[in-house]
């Protein structure tokens, strides 16, 4: 008889699904429509839970899963499960630590060249005819140089780093700000947000960032300044949305590139017309590259807890 599997949120890969049809009994929360009744239905037989970033698992559903011996998080975040509650149950939480990384830097770049340059509106500006009846150059305004801008990252963990090594390419000047200075690396250490900030074009947040929130406020837009430029691709909630707007509206900033926010799927509307803000559905992991190796890190936490063996990665065993 095939393990049981309870699966909170989707796998977009074909391929994975497929492979845990073969391994596995599946139980796909996410299809029910009486949760509630299915975990009272199947709780007792499910050994691993399949969850994402965003959804976690409570500790009330997992004390209604007896047999449960891994929780495999699909994703990075883990801050929607307590990892303290799974320690003292001897329970390994794992995480896809490191498969997302490339993509996540790759958007990051993305961003900032699509917000300087302004690529969104330029390419409205062609594919609903404005061009032919306005030919002339200066019929839009110039946009800014990304090479060579001054790149301050918050966090300067596996992302981080790679955004850092895409970033020096374009000949930008790299500053960091972390818990600690890293002495592995030629990048100068800030130690305080509000500096960094006020010593970077573009300030880009790339923190795990589980337990801090609302570290970027009107203060450290202010010191960002009006030239300068925000750029999230690590989570919503390390924003003041409130302050960044009001930024945006009033100049205090020039623009921002946005893959995250505090509230999913929903945005502030401010921020949809303006030209020097671009907008993305938090989709930077969102390739067949990253997903399919998510997907396989999925299936190797749960073929090794449920061999007996301690997960790769796990953070709580």
């Amino acid at each position: 008889m095939k393990p049981s599997i309870l699966q909170l949120n989707p796998i977009l890969v074909p391929a994975i699904n497929q492979k845990l049809d073969t391994l596995y009994t599946m139980h796909r929360l996410y299809e029910q429509e009486d949760k509630d009744a299915y975990i009272r239905e199947h709780g007792a037989s499910i050994r691993g839970v399949i969850t994402g970033g965003h959804t976690g698992i409570s500790n009330d559903m997992i004390g209604r899963l007896p047999a449960l011996q891994v929780i495999a998080v699909n994703g990075v975040g883990t801050d929607a499960v307590d990892l303290a509650f799974a320690r003292s149950r001897g329970l390994p939480v794992t995480g896809t630590f490191g498969a997302l990384t490339e993509d996540v830097a790759d958007l990051a770049i993305g961003l900032i060249l699509t917000t300087l340059r302004e690529i969104c509106p330029g390419n409205a500006f062609v594919k609903t005819g404005k061009w032919i009846d306005n030919p002339s150059p200066s019929a839009i305004p110039l946009s800014r140089r990304f090479s060579g801008k001054r790149v301050g990252i918050v966090g300067l963990g596996k992302v981080g780093r790679a955004i850092a090594q895409r970033a020096a390419a374009f000949g930008c000047p790299i500053a960091y700000t972390d818990v600690r200075e890293m002495s592995d690396i030629d990048y100068r250490f800030v130690p305080d947000l509000l500096s960094l900030a006020r010593e970077s074009d573009i300030l880009i947040l790339a923190a795990a960032a589980d337990k801090a929130q609302g570290i970027v406020d009107a203060a450290v837009l202010d010191a960002l300044g009006k030239d300068g430029y925000l750029i999230n691709i690590a989570r919503g909630k390390l924003v003041v949305e409130r302050d960044l707007v009001e930024a945006l509206l009033r100049g205090v900033i020039a623009g921002a590139g946005l893959d995250v926010f505090v509230d999913e799927p929903n945005v502030p509307v401010e921020l949809f017309g303006m030209d020097r803000v671009v907008l993305q559905a938090h989709r930077a992991s969102a390739t067949v590259e990253s997903r399919t190796a998510m997907g396989e890190m999925v299936l190797a936490s749960i073929a090794q807890a449920l061999a007996g063996q301690r997960p790769e990665g796990s953070l709580t065993t």
